[in-house]
């Protein structure tokens, strides 16, 4: 009977185990979530590619990231960060007046999974208004390391937000060179991708160099740099 016993406990915690692991794995899975719907490219032929860009502002990020912007003509989706935007106050309205989007990246970046209900409509509560004091008018939630389960997903969907994700992503750990990490980025591009990096920080020194390779690059190549929304506005008018 012990035996039996013995082995029910670690048959139940096999089972626990493997439902974690395959919780974990949605969690962060790019393309698909439990509820709700997400978006992590456009299907089209078209040569356009939405380029996205989070975390801050920070003054130094922005300083560094608009005039590179700006020399390739490319518009980009900044996912901001809600204590940033209050730490860094202006920074937002730089990226508004120079015609560049904003989204919502939550208002603390943290891992926005195991939360009661009212963490995440919080999360995302703050930041729209914060975004909208500034002048924007956002639509479009990133959740933290592209992190979220159940919760984070219906907070969105009721504050009238679209999950947004990515299928390129910058990879510093790997590539610590900006010529490395910038043909990285333009290997695995496609038409309808959306693209993420990491620019804002001061140790993100090789996104920044980075950046203005990517932009050649993706010119060289023919590809057209717009905003997220503007990439979806295909998608929209292809289903429509």
């Amino acid at each position: 009977m012990r035996l039996r016993h013995r082995k029910l406990w670690l048959g139940l915690g096999a089972v626990a185990l493997l439902a974690v692991f395959g919780l974990w794995r949605i969690s962060k899975a790019h393309c698909r979530q439990l509820v709700g719907e997400v978006t992590c490219r456009v299907e089209t032929k078209a040569k356009v590619v939405a380029l996205s860009i989070d975390d801050g502002p920070t003054r130094e990020g922005v300083d560094a990231v608009l005039p590179v912007l700006d020399s390739y003509g490319a518009k980009a989706t900044f996912f901001l960060i809600g204590k940033h935007m209050a730490r860094h106050p202006g920074e937002a309205e730089r990226l508004l007046a120079a015609g560049h989007e904003l989204g919502n990246h939550s208002w603390s970046h943290v891992r926005n999974i195991g939360h009661l209900p009212r963490f995440y409509r919080a999360e995302v509560a703050r930041t729209d208004a914060a975004l909208r004091d500034a002048g924007a008018v956002p639509s479009l939630f990133r959740p933290p390391f592209g992190k979220r389960l159940i919760g984070l997903p219906l907070a969105v969907e009721a504050a009238g937000y679209r999950m947004v994700m990515w299928d390129v992503e910058d990879r510093p750990e790997t590539f610590a060179e900006p010529e490395a990490f910038a043909q990285d980025i333009l290997a695995r591009v496609r038409p309808g991708s959306i693209i993420l990096i990491h620019p804002m920080y001061r140790h993100a020194q090789t996104a920044r160099a980075a950046l203005p390779l990517v932009l050649a690059g993706l010119q060289a190549r023919g590809f057209r740099v717009v905003t997220v929304t503007e990439l979806l506005a295909m998608e929209e008018a292809r289903d429509g």
